[in-house]
């Protein structure tokens, strides 16, 4: 399970996906999730849907790489149909005891699950092709205009980098100590699910202090090499935007007024 959580990890490459600007994927992708809520057909989530599959090949991605994103978290998706299979009122299809199914709740329960899944994909394609540290210029670039008001942009990019990163390191070191449990006799698969996390508590400690550890040492390598915030700081390769992120741009407008239409249709 902990192998198939993708969030925060890195697939290099050279691909036009990955040349692409930070900010430009960033924009791209707060976007996505916007027309993503404006679907409301089985023909704008076949585009959405279409969308993600001409990226992932775009980026050269393994064709699994994107699915693993969706695994960890079959649950909550799962769990968000069902709910609304039988919370929304409705014409009803099925009907034992209290468990009432209806038309409009499958409906609505297969648009909210395919829309959590949508919003995995895109933000995992992003992170896939785009390094921490770009990651962080790209944030940071969007930010700078919110510096006027008081918004710490350098240190809220850094932030949320460092948090993002840290993610797949936080999981590799759990998996550690589950495995060096696991040559003590420790059981973590069998027994129902409370019983299973009953025996995950033993991992809590020695996962909390390793976690500090990790980030004192990220402190003191910050530290020395003179990190003192983005003030004056200069860098190797400055963030342009080039005909690529003009491409991006012009595809996703298209795609938005596209959906827009069928949506709402043309104006009267």
């Amino acid at each position: 399970m902990l192998t198939d959580i993708t969030l925060g990890q890195y697939y290099p490459g050279n691909s036009c996906i990955h040349r692409l600007d930070p900010r430009t994927k960033i924009l791209a992708v707060l976007f996505y999730m916007v027309m993503v809520f404006l679907a409301n057909s089985p023909l704008s989530y076949g585009i959405l849907i279409g969308f993600i599959v001409v990226g992932a090949a775009l980026a050269k991605l393994p064709a699994g790489l994107l699915l693993r994103s969706i695994k960890p978290l079959w649950i909550i998706i799962l769990l968000t149909m069902v709910i609304h299979f039988v919370t929304d009122p409705g014409e009803v299809l099925w009907q034992w005891k209290f468990i009432t199914i209806t038309k409009e709740g499958i409906v609505l329960g297969v648009k909210m699950s395919l829309r959590l899944v949508l919003l995995l994909l895109v933000s995992s394609l992003m992170t896939f092709t785009t390094s921490p540290i770009v990651l962080t210029d790209g944030i940071e670039a969007l930010l700078r205009p919110f510096k006027k008001i008081g918004v710490p942009a350098h240190e809220l990019a850094m932030m949320m980098t460092i948090a993002l990163r840290f993610i797949p390191t936080l999981l590799e070191e759990t998996d550690r100590i589950m495995k060096a449990q696991m040559s003590r006799g420790a059981d973590f698969s069998s027994g129902n699910i409370m019983k299973r996390a009953k025996n995950m508590l033993p991992i809590l400690i020695p996962l909390f202090i390793s976690s500090f550890r990790r980030a004192d040492e990220l402190a003191l390598a910050m530290e020395a090499r003179c990190y003192r915030g983005g003030e004056g700081r200069t860098r190797m390769h400055e963030l342009v935007y080039g005909k690529g992120d003009a491409l991006t741009g012009l595809v996703m407008l298209g795609l938005f007024a596209l959906l827009a239409f069928l949506r709402w249709g043309l104006p009267a």
